[in-house]
């Protein structure tokens, strides 16, 4: 499992956004870069569900992050200039705590007794970290994701930060299409007879649940037209096995498989649960009753909103939707619409169409 090379303890009780609290729970981060002295140039970034706070390679861990080509020296996250912050989410299994972690009021793993997990509470992890960097004001909270919907709450419940914002393929809230999708993912991990209440063996968890959630995640995380141009209806050769027979056929299984295999014993079962639960939770709108009401708490200098036009899960109307409320409140704010063909995965894998957009909004400060 990922070792992070930073951590802070929250000093008092979290509150969680939805009842309950967390006991001084711990967040793990990772840094790139330097503070300067007036702490003014500091760029937080919220990740999706499952990565880690990782994001680029490092002195303390040189193995290649997940943004690896967007964080360094001459990168769009220049570390000459910014000094870049990555959050692992509060109730991942990354380092933050989380249902995998032990609570420190039974010495036992917090599992389903661990509160009901909020975008918010993702937030208010992130500030946490800032707060105890001594940072006061933010030069640029990012958002990927999920992670961009946890940028919205952190700049919502604190806009004393100010700054500006980045959000990369989120949205205000889920769309019912995504809600189904990840409401079935967690049903086929509940379904897994291994998953026991979410007691299972941690040495034996409910993988073919969260195999299957993850074929289904690559569904909607890609777009249907890469996969035309990519697999066809290209077929494998392979000796079937009897409970393979209406299955295996084609290229495009053999690729589920595979990421499904790579991310099957990563990730907790459970965490995988509360933080896919989470992001259905989150609706900006909650921040005073409508979103007009949401944005007008907003206290930022400048706002990009970059949307792929092939993602399913946070599709380019919802893109276009966050800037035009953003617009209402945000005095510089512009739309990039991108024509990548890798869907919702485009900011991970499309660097080469993604650099150049980022690179021009931090030159633009």
């Amino acid at each position: 499992m990922h070792v992070p090379s930073k951590t802070v303890q929250f000093d008092r009780r979290l509150v969680m956004h939805r009842g309950g609290f967390l006991e001084t729970p711990t967040v793990a981060y990772e840094t790139w870069g330097v503070l300067n002295e007036q702490r003014d140039n500091a760029v937080i970034i919220f990740t999706g569900l499952s990565p880690s706070a990782h994001a680029a390679s490092s002195p303390e861990n040189p193995s290649a992050g997940w943004w690896e080509d967007m964080i360094g020296s001459g990168l769009p996250l220049d570390t000459d200039r910014f000094f870049v912050i990555c959050i692992n989410s509060l109730g991942s299994c990354y380092g933050s705590t989380g249902p995998a972690s032990i609570d420190p009021a039974t010495g036992k793993l917090y599992r389903l007794t661990f509160p009901t997990l909020s975008l918010e509470d993702v937030a208010e992890a992130g500030f946490e970290v800032a707060r105890q960097l001594g940072i006061e004001k933010m030069h640029t909270t990012i958002g990927c994701s999920m992670g961009g919907m946890s940028a919205l709450a952190l700049c919502v419940k604190h806009p004393e930060l100010g700054g500006r914002l980045l959000s990369i393929s989120s949205a205000t809230r889920a769309l019912p299409f995504s809600i189904a999708i990840r409401s079935l993912q967690r049903e086929v991990i509940v379904k897994d007879p291994k998953w026991l209440g979410g007691n299972y063996d941690l040495a034996d968890p409910p993988v073919v649940g969260q195999r299957l959630a993850r074929k289904l995640g690559m569904m909607t995380y890609r777009s249907p037209r890469e996969w035309e141009q990519r697999f066809g209806r290209e077929r494998i050769s392979l000796e079937m096995h009897s409970d393979e027979k209406f299955f295996g056929d084609f290229a495009v299984e053999s690729y589920l498989e595979s990421h499904a295999n790579r991310f099957t014993g990563q990730f907790d079962a459970n965490c995988y649960l509360y933080l896919s639960h989470a992001s259905d939770l989150f609706d900006f709108a909650e921040h005073g009753g409508s979103l007009k009401a949401g944005f007008s708490r907003l206290a930022l200098e400048s706002a990009m909103v970059i949307g792929v036009e092939t993602d399913l899960l946070f599709p380019i109307r919802q893109q276009r939707e966050l800037a035009e409320g953003l617009s209402a409140r945000v005095p510089d704010v512009e739309l990039v619409e991108l024509d990548c063909i890798k869907g919702h995965d485009s900011f991970l894998v499309e660097m080469d169409t993604f650099r150049p957009v980022i690179s021009r909004y931090f030159e633009s400060d």
